[in-house]
């Protein structure tokens, strides 16, 4: 079993809104904090969100009040909802546990642009 796999993305005009999910093999998803993370092209992967066992999430300053980081204890799922979208959102988007990492998944691609 792949222990993450990540869906939702596309392409997406700026200001628009995207709802990313991550399926969670269950063995992690019970015990860690669950981070989202994104790659620009030539850039570091980096923390974008992450939501801890109980609910409490934390979120960088450059998503601040546009995306909401949330998790389904009874799906294993975690989820990513992105509005107001702006074009240096592009990346491509992973989600992993918190703070021992598992294999990254693909990804999935977030593209922001008119």
């Amino acid at each position: 079993q792949v222990p993450l796999v990540e869906s939702g993305g596309g392409l997406v005009q700026p200001g628009g809104s995207l709802r990313l999910s991550c399926a969670v093999e269950e063995r992690i998803f019970e015990i860690y904090t669950m981070g989202w993370y994104r790659q620009a092209p030539g850039m570091q992967r980096e923390l974008v969100a992450r939501i801890g066992v109980g609910g409490t999430a934390y979120y960088a300053d450059f998503v601040k009040g546009r995306f909401t980081i949330s998790r389904d204890n009874a799906e294993n799922m975690v989820y990513l909802q992105m509005n107001s979208l702006k074009s240096e959102d592009t990346a491509v988007y992973y989600c992993n546990s918190i703070p021992f990492p598992v294999a990254w998944g693909q990804g999935t691609r977030v593209t922001v642009s008119s």
